[in-house]
């Protein structure tokens, strides 16, 4: 079957020439999560990529310095915000989204299967009838093969579902930024065992980042520091995973990394942001609606995860 969406976003890399976008990286360190200013040089539009809103679980207190700073440079810059994008809904850490909206615009967006992981997770939080799980709390959903533009610069989306059933990777240029599909090489792969995920759907969606051109320069959304390791790295290329990954380098077969990804996944705890992530994250990055007390609440469900 004849792929159009890899052959378009291949022939977008090669065509890319020195209208590459510029890439400003912010990493959060408690929550390992990489926050991309995406512009073209040309027309200071700009994309935000999966962007991090403070949390600290044991007080409940919520803080925005880490958007506070995306903001700052984007003021700096002087860039103009066309797109606020999520890779998928985040089970590690909420999203900014709409506080950067507030302060600097542009689209909420997401792919158009976050509507599966909003029915899930609306019955898991018991989310009631004012949550629609239709995706209209975004702005914008994307499919499979849609292409728009940030400024002069092409991006062509790709779905790479698998951990979870809504991932999409934007390739913007020649640059991918694949979400939580798969990590730096050293480090691997990301889990399948959240509902809707399934290891060999990611390790096909893998399989497909990895048939981009060899120097397509790929962004990751999270670095672990694994053992050996001493500093944070987030940036590597298409060559480099298909030589060195770990769980999926070339020459591991499907069956193979099923089972080792199967394995690996029944001895990982579940993420410790998991329960508000995504009850704010299905929701764009909104926080439940107040109570009539007028307080917010995020729930936590026994035994439901």
């Amino acid at each position: 079957m004849t792929d159009s969406t890899l052959i378009h976003a291949t022939e977008q890399i090669a065509q890319t020439g020195q209208n590459r976008p510029v890439i400003k990286s912010f990493f959060d360190h408690p929550t390992n999560t990489v926050t991309y200013v995406v512009h073209d040089a040309e027309t200071k539009c700009t994309a935000i990529i999966d962007s991090v809103f403070d949390f600290d679980p044991a007080s409940g207190r919520t803080a925005l310095d880490s958007a506070d700073e995306v903001i700052a440079y984007v003021t700096a810059k002087d860039l103009t915000v066309e797109w606020l994008l999520e890779t998928h809904a985040h089970a590690d850490h909420l999203s900014a989204a709409p506080y950067l909206q507030e302060k600097l615009g542009g689209k909420i967006a997401i792919g158009e299967h976050i509507v599966t992981v909003q029915n899930v997770f609306g019955k898991l939080f018991n989310a009631g009838t004012e949550f629609q799980r239709n995706g209209s709390d975004f702005d914008h959903l994307f499919a499979d093969g849609d292409r728009f533009q940030i400024g002069n610069i092409d991006v062509t989306v790709m779905h790479v579902p698998g951990h979870t059933p809504a991932c999409i990777a934007y390739v913007i240029g020649d640059a991918v930024f694949v979400g939580d599909t798969m990590f730096m090489p050293d480090y691997g792969s990301a889990r399948a065992d959240f509902p809707g995920g399934d290891a060999r759907q990611l390790h096909r969606s893998m399989r497909r980042i990895l048939s981009l051109p060899d120097n397509s320069r790929l962004f990751m959304c999270h670095d672990y520091l694994p053992a050996g390791r001493t500093e944070y790295v987030w940036e590597t290329t298409v060559v480099a995973e298909r030589q060195n990954n770990i769980h999926a380098h070339d020459g591991i077969s499907e069956d193979d990394f099923v089972a080792m990804r199967t394995a690996r996944d029944k001895t990982l705890d579940m993420p410790r942001l998991i329960l508000p992530s995504i009850q704010v994250n299905m929701r764009a990055g909104h926080l439940p609606p107040p109570e009539d007390n007028g307080v917010r609440y995020l729930k936590i469900p026994l035994n439901g995860v």
